[in-house]
């Protein structure tokens, strides 16, 4: 039997845009209304397997239905331009996959799909609906089903006549009586004022139709109903009308040739290509022959014993440890592909043999490899030195573009048009599920690897070098990888029992503020249930509800923060949830993570996720360890050396943002007070409040403190007045005040958005970029967020920049002394040493040196430094 599949094109489409956050590709293309409507229609086209197939789209605004009812549709918001800039694309996507697709003027897709299926249930065939449009149950019949859309784009639920019968009650055409006995505010339909969906449908329970519920008003119990009845019979009338669908439009198209099955692959390939949909290139295999020649059989050697003769420079080298977490997982194999050929190493083999640890260690033994740092840390543990890397295809990609938004090997491959090495997902599996495969398809994958990353090497140092970016790359990126292992392997000595202590400190906290909490509420309750919350708060204690939810009150930390002044009992939730945080994040998460056999934390630096080239940290996070509450600093003491009689040495960049601010806008007051070593802020609250240095007060300059660090993050009227407790109106004109203060601030702003616009990106002082697509968008949410980053990125990935630098520059210098003392933790502008008592004054010297000296800027780099036996005490 034939099976017609009609698609409504605009509902799908308009459920997609909503149901998906705002997706765009590289050249700034908004792409989430076409991959929702795609994945639907590949669910649709696997799942349906139809033999006919049409999407129907409105033709225009005005329909037919606009001469009974002018105001039809009329409340409804207009489409985002954001959404209609990808309905041509929805149309390009149809046309590749050979899918029909029809518009008619003056009519909507919801006449075009009741006349189709009105015509193929004459044909005896069978014909399902996917809309996300209520109005289409009218049409389900035995032969039609309707399948609406729920959450997101691909749940639906599937109606057919019984399942209508037991929703409603009744059959499906009288779906249109009872809208026009309760209207549509979607579509501005008015029905009868007063009734809805419950009532109306007791109404066609009790006489059937719209036409007989009106001829017997008298029979209907309740004065105001039958007034209301009475009152809006011809608009009752005219909803029915506006809400039936047309099943006899003038639909020129003959069922026969809307066949579904063939369709143009490659052009299928270029369009998801283009959109960077990898993820649906995957699920559909399109077959491209260009990509997939690459993928050939591979002819390699298994190496049972390592020796010289294959060990040539340069060697891609890879270096297999699949699961997530590296510091506790096993080698999988090791391969080597080189001009004389391409190996694989069993693990074992590897470990074994001395030949392979020398050539390891061995600086001039050229290696090119992807993510180094993973393979400096899983050698690592097995007491094997890593070094001599001169290209890492992960850290090259992530500089040529690091808003991409994925690294892998295998998607980096495919980007410059190769398909040498599958996804290790396809290999693997995925999260626990993954598993070491044979040996002979480890091995030929780890092989594909290696020549992925020896074949490609030169296009992507060709990119580097267009960019400017290959001394970034091999100077500070590269080398920086290899620090960051070797800091990984290091580990940070923590004091478990001083955890715990304080643990158990922060139980006792919680339990005092509990009681104050109940104490002030006047009963007990679960202060972490935010639904016994809102009730104690907004009826109880009768604070004023600022927002709502589905599931009532909201009791999130920016509604307590607006309500602090309100009643004494928010201060104390506040923080009872910082506290707790603490506990359960900090204390219990980092117990959590000390490694059984060293006894220490060995936490992930990323170096490859951040677009302002910042490191962050995981398993755990100590970029995050909150120091503003005395309580989260504390934490810091359990932080020690792992030496006897050693210390913690900790080293600060003062004010780095702003002396960078101060160098790349060239303005002179700022210039002045870094280059007299004044205090930054007082001196802004001179310039900005005309006044004498002994003329300012405390809150001069805290504003100007807050307004300083606030213009390197692009800050706004609102987010200065947040900060400072003032209007909008006060904060603007501060702004205002600081950017005449400060001209030349004012004019790197403006020429920051100007570069953006005209190159698509900024970069740092050392040529790191970050492309900003939404810079020329017609979203104003979407291209102030763009412009702020504009004025933002330069100044944050440059500090970013200054720090990495800073931290190949003292290890370096550290290797030139021979000193025992070593490098533990990066975190944002501060470095963490653990160092022997009589290195400590040459430690002091020799930091704050490479730390003040890493860049030339117009204003002095300055370094605090400082030390103790705890991280705690090193501040």
């Amino acid at each position: 039997m034939s099976k017609l599949i009609l698609i409504d094109g605009n509902s799908i489409a308009y459920r997609a845009f909503f149901a998906l956050p705002l997706l765009n590709n590289e050249k700034g293309v908004y792409t989430n209304a076409v991959y929702g409507f795609t994945t639907m229609l590949l669910k649709v086209i696997e799942e349906e397997k139809p033999s006919h197939m049409l999407v129907a789209f409105d033709a225009g605004k005005t329909t037919f239905r606009h001469k009974t009812y002018e105001k039809y549709k009329s409340g409804r918001q207009k489409t985002p331009p954001e959404l209609s800039e990808q309905l041509p694309l929805i149309r390009e996507v149809l046309d590749a996959f050979n899918i029909s697709r029809f518009e008619i003027e003056n009519y909507e897709a919801d006449d075009i799909i009741g006349t189709l299926s009105k015509e193929a249930e004459a044909q005896n065939w069978e014909v399902k609906v996917y809309s996300g449009d209520k109005d289409l149950l009218q049409l389900v019949s035995e032969k039609t089903k309707v399948a609406l859309t729920r959450k997101g784009i691909t749940n639906v639920e599937t109606y057919d006549m019984n399942a209508i019968e037991e929703k409603y009650g009744f059959h499906p055409e009288q779906i249109i009586d009872m809208k026009g006995l309760m209207g549509d505010s979607s579509d501005n339909i008015p029905g009868v004022p007063g009734i809805g969906e419950k009532t109306a449908i007791k109404l066609l329970k009790q006489f059937g139709t719209i036409e007989k519920v009106l001829d017997s008003i008298n029979e209907i119990s309740g004065k105001k109903m039958k007034e209301r009845l009475e009152e809006n019979k011809d608009q009752a009338m005219m909803s029915k009308e506006l809400a039936t669908i047309n099943r006899d439009s003038p639909v020129d198209v003959d069922l026969s040739t809307v066949t579904f099955g063939e369709y143009d692959s490659k052009k299928i390939t270029r369009i998801f290509k283009e959109l960077e949909f990898s993820s649906l290139l995957e699920r559909f295999d399109a077959g491209e022959t260009e990509v997939q020649e690459d993928l050939k059989d591979v002819t390699y050697r298994s190496v049972e014993e390592v020796t010289k003769d294959i060990l040539v420079s340069p060697s891609a080298l890879v270096v297999e440890v699949p699961q997530e977490n590296y510091h506790q997982a096993d080698i999988w194999g090791i391969a080597l592909v080189n001009e004389k050929g391409r190996y694989f190493i069993p693990a074992k083999v590897a470990m074994e043999s001395e030949v392979f640890r020398e050539w390891a260690a061995d600086e001039t033994a050229e290696k090119l490899m992807f993510d180094t740092k993973r393979a400096v840390v899983a050698l690592g543990w097995k007491g094997i030195i890593l070094a001599g890397v001169n290209f890492d295809m992960l850290i090259a990609s992530y500089l040529i573009d690091p808003s991409t938004s994925s690294h892998e090997l295998a998607d980096i491959a495919s980007r410059y048009k190769k398909k040498i090495v599958d996804q290790d997902d396809a290999v693997y599996g995925k999260g626990a599920k993954r598993a070491e495969p044979e040996e002979n398809i480890l091995a030929e994958h780890l092989v594909r690897k290696g020549e992925t990353i020896f074949t490609l090497k030169e296009e992507l140092e060709k990119d580097l070098k267009e960019n400017e970016q290959h001394e970034l790359f091999s100077n500070l990126e590269l080398p920086l990888s290899l620090i960051l292992g070797n800091m990984e392997t290091t580990g940070v000595q923590v004091d478990a029992e001083q955890l715990e202590k304080m643990g158990a400190e922060l139980d006792k906290t919680l339990k005092e503020l509990e009681k104050e909490i109940h104490a002030l509420a006047g009963t007990e309750f679960n202060i972490n249930s935010p639904k016994q919350l809102g009730p104690i708060l907004f009826e109880k204690l009768n604070l004023p509800p600022i927002k709502k939810t589905k599931t009532g009150y909201s009791t999130s930390a920016d509604v307590l923060e607006k309500l602090q002044d309100s009643h004494e009992i928010i201060p104390k939730l506040l923080h009872y949830r910082q506290v707790s945080k603490l506990k359960s994040t900090y204390v219990d998460g980092l117990l959590k993570v000390i490694h059984p056999e060293t006894n220490k934390i060995h936490t992930t630096f990323n170096q490859a996720i951040t677009q302002t080239g910042r490191l962050s940290s995981t398993e755990p996070n100590l970029q995050n360890i909150p120091i503003r509450l005395e309580e989260g600093r504390k934490i810091r003491r359990a932080f020690v050396s792992s030496e006897d009689n050693w210390v913690i040495l900790a080293a600060d960049y003062s004010q780095i943002e702003l002396r960078v601010l101060a160098h790349m806008a060239g303005d002179k007051g700022l210039l002045e007070a870094f280059q007299n070593n004044m205090d930054v802020h007082t001196k802004t609250a001179m310039d900005v409040f005309h006044v004498e240095e002994d003329g300012v007060t405390a809150d001069m300059r805290r504003s100007a403190k807050a307004v300083n660090f606030g213009i390197v993050y692009g800050i706004s009227d609102y987010g200065l007045s947040q900060s400072l407790g003032i209007t909008r109106k006060e904060a603007q004109e501060f702004i205002d005040r600081y950017l005449e203060s400060y001209p030349k601030v004012k004019e790197y702003m403006e020429n920051s958005k100007e570069e953006a616009r005209e190159k698509g990106f900024v970069t740092t002082l050392m040529h790191r970029r970050r492309y900003l697509p939404d810079i020329t968008s017609r979203n104003f949410n979407r291209r102030s967020f763009a412009e702020r980053t504009a004025m933002n990125t330069p100044i944050q990935g440059t500090a970013a920049d200054i720090i990495k630098k800073a931290m190949v520059d003292v290890s370096e210098r550290m290797e030139q002394e021979k000193v025992k003392s070593r490098l533990l933790l990066q975190v944002h502008d501060e470095l963490i040493f653990e160092v022997p008592p009589e290195e400590l004054e040459v430690m002091k010297e020799l930091v704050a040196e490479e730390m003040e000296q890493t860049i030339s800027l117009d204003v002095p780099l300055k370094a605090d430094v400082s030390y103790g036996d705890t991280w705690y005490d090193a501040k």
